[in-house]
């Protein structure tokens, strides 16, 4: 199955699927391996498609080869690798880097604002009423 890939190693391969649970990746000798979601980064991992995306290449570090089962475990973040940095700086989580907001959505403070205006126009309305009784 995976010949010359040793354990330890560290190889570079190309994302070829991204399943919620980690990425397939295609190795040099055309055998594939999987990057479990908890050897994607350091960092925490919500999406990994904030991480990787199919095409990527990475390197990886081989884990473990299982022949019999046909398995090979890798793992970016023990690769430690420049490219696997430079891939987390590309994809930040959209709703925490206001530059790549959508324009359509608001920051907290401008909805913070919106409410409180709301509530003071409100409030001004319950008070009208009241002192017409």
């Amino acid at each position: 199955m995976s010949q010359g890939i040793e354990v330890n190693s560290i190889v570079e391969g190309k994302v070829i699927k991204v399943k919620p649970f980690g990425a397939i990746v295609l190795l040099p000798d055309k055998s594939q391996g999987l990057v479990h979601i908890s050897h994607i980064s350091s960092k925490y991992v919500q999406d990994i498609n904030d991480f990787v995306a199919v095409g990527d290449a990475v390197m990886v570090k081989v884990m473990s080869v299982d022949n019999e089962n046909n398995r090979i475990s890798l793992s970016i973040k023990e690769a430690g690798s420049q490219r696997a940095v430079q891939q987390e700086e590309r994809r930040p989580r959209t709703f925490l880097n206001e530059e790549r907001m959508p324009p359509q959505l608001n920051t907290f403070d401008e909805k913070l604002k919106d409410w409180i205006k709301s509530a003071n126009e409100r409030q001004a309305g319950i008070n009208k009423r009241n002192k017409r009784r």
